[in-house]
């Protein structure tokens, strides 16, 4: 049987990437002609990639046995590759599995499923930073003094689920920075790409946070407000945008990251 030497879909979405993403750098406002016709491109590609093409199986519906733990992880991680431009790999999440509300610090990035369904919940900082006088509504429970000095103004911006259908959930420096996202009826995994990559010696750590209810909504538990957010269904022009109160704090107790060898395709950029 002949060898298909056509460049697999992965390759040509690395090599777009870098393109994207370089010129994005390089970009006065990041909002040019010629950036936005190469994300484009990006986007069109990344819209198209399955599970399969990256060799990759989906998992049983059904629990994996054993409790969550660092030897046995919900949520693991395939590298695919990484230059001081971007970043490139593949969460899979169990059933049930969810990765906490976290930021991107100057980064912008795509998220892409490949099987199964994730709901993505998405925030924005908003940019007039607290001081020490200002006034913070009252939260439930209440918080320490240590407690306030992390707290931070947001916006829920969008609630919404995406299957491998769906095209990519994208994320930019000042627009949906903050998400969380859930594994929905089943265990999924998903592309994801950020540029630049994390990197902690140039100010771009990855924080967490919790979701703050405050002392008006006594009487539903945080639990009950977060599922009734993820029941509405997202409609930009008609619904004002939610104002957040979030609480940045240690990465969860019960959330780890394994990971898993990259089945794929080789990539090189």
């Amino acid at each position: 049987m002949p060898r298909d030497n056509k460049t697999p879909l992965i390759q040509n979405i690395a090599k777009q990437a870098y393109l994207t993403y370089k010129g994005l750098m390089s970009s006065a406002n990041g909002e040019n002609k010629v950036v936005a016709d190469k994300l484009s491109e990006l986007i069109s590609l990344v819209t198209s990639v399955r599970a399969a093409d990256l060799k990759i199986a989906p998992r049983k519906t059904k629990l994996s046995s054993g409790a969550p733990g660092p030897h046995n992880p919900a949520v693991t991680y395939m590298h695919i590759c990484e230059t001081e431009v971007f970043s490139m790999g593949v969460f899979l999440l169990r059933t049930g599995a969810s990765i906490p509300l976290h930021d991107h610090p100057g980064m912008n990035g795509m998220l892409q499923v490949l099987y199964g369904k994730v709901s993505v919940r998405c925030f924005d900082k908003r940019e007039d930073d607290l001081t020490v006088s200002s006034i913070l509504p009252r939260f439930d429970p209440p918080l320490t003094p240590l407690q306030t000095a992390s707290v931070r103004r947001s916006t829920l911006r969008s609630v919404a689920e995406y299957s491998e259908t769906s095209g990519p959930c994208l994320l930019s420096p000042v627009r949906d920075n903050l998400h969380q996202i859930d594994a929905v009826e089943g265990p999924a995994a998903f592309l994801d790409i950020l540029a630049p990559p994390y990197n902690p010696d140039d100010g771009r750590d990855c924080h967490y946070y919790k979701l703050l209810q405050t002392a008006a909504e006594e009487g539903t538990d945080a639990q009950s407000t977060e599922d009734q957010q993820g029941e509405t269904k997202e409609k930009e022009e008609e619904e004002e945008e939610e104002e957040a109160w979030l609480l940045e704090v240690p990465q969860p107790e019960d959330f780890w990251c394994g990971g898993e060898p990259y089945p794929g395709p080789a990539v090189s950029v």
